[in-house]
């Protein structure tokens, strides 16, 4: 049913999202909208299209009513402690996370959690069909969800379903290592469109569909199941460039950058490391890299300052706790062995930051690394060069990033190899200006080109085709 709103001058139909989440957060008191790049995106298309988001709102037993915020229909799911327990911490965080992620971290195989991972997806995907109309598209997000598209086409075959995969999907040795790998591909296929990060995820993705669904290839980007076509379609998501390029232009972020440098001593360069805290993101081999650098300069020219920032992630959980540790040794030590009276070679800050203290860290930071070991995109590239009004700055970036895909003119290393890193480091640090703005410029180009605007309007145009 095309009603009559439009998404840049193109009709859309009434649009539902489905995710973990809801994009408002209850402080007691009030609801106030969340941040975050999808939110950002995804707020003006479904106030235009009369739509609608369900979620959990983030509170254990806690059940309010559907209701309105900012044009926006909001549809809890309520989760109890137990379910929080069993389906997010336990099978989305200790078994899908590590396992899509190449099981960088042993997964973990319970029936219990698996158990409690199917009665949430149904819980989702029964809120959702009574959400819908005749002819609405379903947009379900993310690895948390991934039964909800089949649940939903057998209980509303009359409506368009998507679903968007926010991190990998893994090479088929290692997905076959999941019990429920046929589960949890006939789940997906209950969708009309799949989406992913990357073209590498979706060719990973056709291959267990073939395997262990019994799928037919129809084309590059087409499968057969059951009697329906589905179609796979790499969508890498962006960010609000044009947010972050006037965050960055602004006096407050600006001064704020001088300070930052000013705080860390005016070292002749500053070296940013911005993850959360995952044994995903490569944050020890990086630092290790950076060690080596140190190594083999001498005191004298010893010029950089090294700051990681560590935003806290899932600090319930042992091997968060112990990564945390790990890393805080890592920082004792190299900062032990080459730092001086009155200089640390790493700053180290387990914390949140403001959004503005962020984008003053871009600003001041003449060399950015970003090595996970594996992620579906990693959006901190993009926000960096976004952030470089001057088209200056170095991104050393992993080879295992989504975001190498279309950020060719960055450093690409392999994040395992420390000696690689600790080259492409001294590369950067020693880069002439005129190649800096040359790789950058191409960068910048890059993310124009391809906001989060043009992710949702090229995922939705996509689902508005079937």
């Amino acid at each position: 049913m095309v009603i009559g709103s439009t998404l840049g001058g193109v009709p859309i139909q009434r649009i539902v999202v489905v995710a973990n989440r809801l994009p408002v957060a209850w402080d007691g008191e009030t609801w106030t909208i969340s941040p975050g790049g999808l939110v950002r995106a995804l707020r003006p298309v479904l106030q235009e299209a009369d739509g609608a988001w369900i979620g959990w709102p983030g509170i254990p037993d806690f059940a309010p009513h559907p209701f309105e915020y900012d044009g926006i229909e909001q549809r809890p799911v309520p989760l109890s402690e137990a379910e929080i327990d069993g389906f997010y911490y336990g099978f989305c965080n200790g078994t899908l996370w590590p396992l899509y992620h190449d099981a960088i971290v042993a997964p973990e195989f319970h029936r219990h959690t698996w158990r409690s991972y199917v009665a949430v997806n149904r819980r989702y995907a029964d809120q959702t069909a009574v959400a819908m109309r005749p002819g609405d598209i379903a947009w379900v997000q993310d690895y948390q969800l991934q039964l909800v598209p089949g649940i939903l086409r057998e209980l509303r075959p009359d409506i368009t379903i998507g679903f968007y995969l926010h991190i990998p999907f893994p090479p088929i040795e290692v997905f076959a290592r999941l019990p429920w790998r046929r589960q949890i591909v006939e789940g997906l296929l209950g969708a009309d469109v799949l989406a992913f990060q990357t073209r590498s995820s979706a060719d990973n993705f056709a291959r267990a569909a073939r395997r262990f669904a019994g799928a037919t290839s129809i084309g590059r980007r087409d499968l057969r199941w059951s009697g329906r076509a589905i179609h796979l379609q790499p969508a890498p998501i962006a960010i609000d460039t044009t947010e972050f390029e006037a965050m960055a232009a602004s006096p407050e972020v600006q001064e704020r950058a001088k300070e930052l440098r000013s705080e860390l001593g005016d070292p002749e360069h500053v070296i940013l490391g911005m993850d959360r805290l995952d044994y995903t993101k490569g944050i020890d081999l990086r630092m290790k890299a950076f060690a080596d650098v140190l190594e083999d300069a001498p005191p004298e020219e010893r010029k950089h300052a090294y700051v990681q920032v560590a935003v806290p992630s899932r600090e319930q959980v042992p091997a968060y706790q112990q990564l945390r540790i790990e890393i805080e040794q890592l920082v004792g030590r190299v900062n032990g062995q080459h730092g001086e009276a009155g200089w640390s070679p790493i700053s180290y800050l387990y914390r949140t930051l403001p959004f503005l203290d962020v984008v003053a860290y871009y600003v001041a930071a003449d060399v950015i690394l970003v090595t996970p070991l594996r992620d579906g995109m990693n959006l901190v590239a993009k926000e960096y060069a976004a952030c470089r009004l001057d088209d200056d700055g170095v991104l050393v970036l992993s080879e295992f990033a989504g975001a190498a895909e279309q950020l060719k003119s960055a450093l690409i290393v392999n994040p395992y190899d420390v000696d690689d890193v600790a080259r492409a480091l001294r590369t950067a640090l020693a880069m002439p200006l005129s190649e800096q703005r040359s790789r950058m410029r191409k960068l910048r180009k890059s993310i124009r080109e391809a906001d989060v605007f043009a992710w949702a309007r090229s995922c939705l145009e996509t689902l508005e085709e079937r």
